[in-house]
């Protein structure tokens, strides 16, 4: 199977999952539903689903292992994204080319659609049926998602963000902010995998977090340039919007030019860190490369 196949597979099986995951809530709140529902389907790459399947077979997790983590970690991202789209934070009308939650809800539903759908996420990882091995690790898969989605991970990048939007910041203050803000959850996918690989050696978990770390900070770069390169039908939102609202970004403090190279530093640092590893590392590699040629 090829790489776009692969993708296409993966994205297949997670929206069928995550779409059986929400129906099978009670029916009491069926607005909430509703919202979560949106949320999660509204179209999306699942790129964190992929990531986590392509090094989950790199490294021979069991598939249901794999499932658990992709799905938990897609709903913790599902609910950043509502959140983020609020009129207190960036006050987006449309994520992917439809209405983000509280404009096609309203306000109040599209908070509890976030809270929920951050719950769901533990849920789902506390109580989905694991390996043996992997059963074992249960707590630390939890801890590892707690702390990327909270004040050490997502939420504090979120709030660095908020509070710099409008202000000059270093270069290095911006790496920390995109980490924090994408990098975590992205870092967490690959961690998350290896905590479960049976065997793996610590020198390799710590070239695939290496892998991890440069492919977390490149997502975000190429966000940047798509955002000025980009074509908003593409992107599904209006192009140009972080420039708009006076965000800190790749292309504003480097130049188009700088921002490009240092896409290609991160991607060239990825994939010098594949090299120690003791594995076929062509899906990790087609990856990277998907997610910096990636046109939306």
């Amino acid at each position: 199977m090829n790489f776009s196949a692969l993708h296409q597979q993966v994205k297949q099986q997670t929206d069928a999952s995550l779409l059986t995951l929400i129906d099978d809530l009670p029916d009491y709140a069926p607005r909430l539903k509703d919202a979560m529902r949106h949320a999660l389907l509204a179209g999306g790459k699942r790129m964190r689903p992929l990531l986590v399947q392509v090094v989950g077979n790199t490294l021979d997790v069991p598939k249901k292992d794999q499932m658990a983590i992709s799905m938990a970690i897609e709903c913790v991202h599902a609910y950043s994204l509502v959140h983020d789209d609020l009129p207190a934070m960036d006050d987006d009308d449309l994520r992917r080319g439809m209405p983000t939650c509280h404009i096609a809800f309203d306000e109040a539903t599209a908070i509890l659609a976030g809270d929920a759908l951050q719950s769901l996420a533990f849920t789902v990882l506390a109580d989905a049926p694991l390996s043996v091995f992997a059963e074992t690790k249960r707590g630390q898969l939890l801890s590892v998602l707690a702390k990327s989605a909270g004040y050490v991970g997502m939420c504090g990048g979120q709030a660095i963000d908020l509070a710099s939007t409008g202000e000059a910041i270093s270069l290095e203050e911006l790496k920390q902010l995109h980490r924090l803000k994408t990098g975590a959850l992205l870092k967490a996918c690959v961690e998350m995998v290896a905590i479960v690989s049976e065997g793996l050696l610590p020198q390799t978990k710590t070239d695939l977090m290496a892998y991890a770390a440069d492919i977390g900070l490149a997502f975000q770069v190429q966000d940047d340039i798509l955002d000025v390169e980009g074509s908003s039908e593409k992107l599904g939102k209006p192009a140009g919007s972080d420039e708009a609202l006076g965000k800190n970004t790749f292309p504003a403090k480097l130049g188009m030019a700088g921002a490009k190279q240092e896409l290609e530093m991160l991607h060239n640092n990825a994939l010098q860190a594949l090299t120690r590893l003791p594995y076929n590392t062509d899906s990790l590699i087609a990856f990277s490369e998907l997610l910096v040629k990636r046109d939306h």
